[in-house]
């Protein structure tokens, strides 16, 4: 099982209301979210091998050079020769580090990679993987990983994690009209504004996928915009040329990365903390009470 991280404690931080404090008055919401996520996955799914996915760079800059607006928008503050700083709320942003320092007395693995996403992390770790694999995200852009041959595929939270739809390469079709490996090209052509991705304008979601199932792929759309005898129409071929630059950067972006170098690391799913002295000072200091130890319980069974 693979989690998107930050997907999951932002849906925490929305889904707790924030009077869920620690003794000194801090918000927790985010981090016992989580922690009762995590402990409802593990309850409801028995994984046996288990990583948290994390953002080392939520908006790479090779992204950002092939497409300037790549999620521009989320921008706090430009940093001259800096990174990027994400937006979030005031009260989010303190309890990151208090999930980091949380999994990792747990012994949940944690993994990241410099210059790369959590869809990166979990795209590499996917294609790793010698058997099933069930991706946690509330982000669709991670559907372009479902890979019926190979089982993997994605949970998409849609009431806490207690609801969630299942994503394989029929519920796919089903949606989209697309399975897996289709799904980049889509999602490329429909764009999205809140990763500042244009798209194809005037293509939508299902006019994409209708190409698709025409054509095959992009490579094959646009080889028909430059065939008189294709049955794309002189208004779709305009907006393809149109979008050329775009289309040229796009599936760099859009795809994620499935050969990022991350450290060896043991996924087991722990049976007991890795270090249960500091995971009880975490639990003290920060009021994690009945959510730590509903994970716990949900560990040790």
């Amino acid at each position: 099982m693979l989690l998107d991280t930050a997907s999951l404690y932002f849906r925490a931080y929305f889904g707790v209301p924030d009077s869920v404090r620690a003794p000194d008055g801090t918000p927790v919401n985010a981090v016992r979210g989580l922690l009762d996520f995590i402990a409802r996955l593990v309850q409801d799914h028995r994984p046996d091998a288990l990583a948290a996915c994390m953002d080392f760079d939520w908006r790479p800059r090779w992204r950002v050079e092939l497409i300037p607006s790549y999620k521009a928008h989320r921008v706090a503050e430009e940093v001259s020769g800096g990174p990027d700083t994400e937006e979030t709320p005031d009260t989010l942003s303190p309890q990151v580090p208090v999930i980091d320092e949380v999994l990792d007395a747990l012994g949940l693995a944690r993994l990241g990679a410099e210059g790369y996403e959590a869809d990166d992390v979990i795209g590499t770790l996917a294609e790793r993987a010698g058997g099933p694999v069930d991706i946690v995200t509330g982000d669709r852009d991670l559907f372009q990983l479902v890979d019926d041959a190979r089982a993997v595929r994605v949970l998409y939270p849609v009431k806490g994690v207690g609801s969630l739809a299942v994503y394989d390469g029929a519920a796919l079709r089903e949606k989209y009209g697309v399975d897996g490996s289709g799904y980049a090209d889509l999602a490329l052509m429909r764009g999205d504004p809140s990763d500042g991705l244009p798209g194809v304008r005037g293509i939508g979601e299902k006019t994409a996928a209708k190409l698709l199932a025409e054509y095959g792929d992009l490579a094959g759309i646009l080889a028909a915009v430059e065939q008189p005898a294709s049955k794309l129409t002189a208004a779709q071929r305009t907006k393809f040329r149109e979008a050329a630059d775009y289309l040229k950067a796009a599936p760099r972006v859009v795809r994620v990365a499935r050969e990022v170098e991350l450290p060896d690391t043991d996924l087991t799913l722990p049976r007991t903390p890795r270090d249960p002295q500091a995971l009880e000072a975490l639990s003290e200091r920060w009021g994690l009470g009945s959510s730590l130890r509903r994970l716990l319980s949900a560990l040790d069974s």
